[in-house]
């Protein structure tokens, strides 16, 4: 059963994705040294992402990631009056993240700036930024539901 999207349960099954990281097929996909580079990145990586969708059916919402070398230190959803503070914020409409979810290709969805960087150092950001897209891609096959508007 799929969880609804920015519900604490959902935040939980994205920590398990991002945990697990790419499956067989994904990684079959590209080549070993792209994966290669990919596993250097996140062996030493420790920014967090403030995940935010705007014109969420409830109001504005942020999805909390903060990463601790290969693993997930944390992940949930910020509460409404919560602070947003994070190494980057990266925001989106609520259309643009559903589409990402429904099947809609993560590089577009960064090129095309469905999702914006809105605060944090662009230039450490996309020196990143094949691992924050495969990041976005284990986001999105969590199995989500989307509750009408």
């Amino acid at each position: 059963m799929a969880s609804v999207f920015f519900s604490d349960s959902w935040a939980q099954e994205v920590r398990a994705a991002l945990d697990t990281g790419p499956d067989d097929a994904a990684l079959a996909a590209k080549l070993p040294q792209y994966w290669d580079s990919y596993d250097v990145v996140r062996a030493q990586y420790t920014s967090s992402w403030a995940l935010g969708v705007r014109n969420l059916p409830g109001g504005d919402r942020y999805l909390y990631i903060a990463w601790s070398g290969y693993f997930v230190r944390e992940c949930r959803v910020l509460a409404s009056a919560e602070p947003v503070e994070a190494s980057y914020v990266i925001t989106g409409d609520y259309a643009a993240w559903k589409a990402l979810c429904e099947g809609y290709d993560a590089l577009r969805t960064i090129l095309y700036r469905r999702l914006t960087v809105e605060h944090g150092e662009l230039l450490e950001f996309f020196k990143t930024i094949y691992f924050f897209a495969e990041s976005l891609v284990l986001v999105a096959a969590v199995p989500t539901e989307f509750k009408r508007s």
